[in-house]
């Protein structure tokens, strides 16, 4: 991912962002198993970037709507297949059933409610 300028985590958040549309920070923390000021860390150099937008949220104010731009658009599809190509080569190395196997295990975690 080196060659993309984008870290995993900023390119994790433009391919949400591309696949799901415009949404709250709120939404993307949640799916990204982060709290909303961590979140906030991580966009900021996006934002800075012109790779997203932030506004207020059109039915609740309180909320911050993320949503792609053009740049992010375009710098979100020029990165898929280094992307793609990193998952790959992990899959590689680490075996196909053992990825999978990771990957539906951290998703299971991150289902978890551990506030209690």
């Amino acid at each position: 991912m080196a060659e993309t300028g984008l870290r995993a985590t900023q390119y994790t958040i433009l391919s949400l962002l591309a696949s799901r549309g415009p949404t709250t920070m709120a939404v993307l923390a949640d799916l990204l198993s982060m709290d909303r000021a961590t979140m906030g860390h991580n966009l900021r150099p996006l934002e800075r970037d012109g790779l997203i937008t932030i506004r207020v949220g059109r039915e609740d104010r309180r909320e911050r709507e993320v949503a792609l731009s053009h740049a992010g658009r375009s710098t979100e599809a020029k990165s898929k297949p280094s992307w793609q190509k990193a998952q790959a080569c992990f899959e590689q190395e680490f075996g196909k059933d053992d990825a999978l196997a990771m990957r539906r295990l951290m998703a299971r975690i991150a289902e978890l409610d551990l506030s209690s």
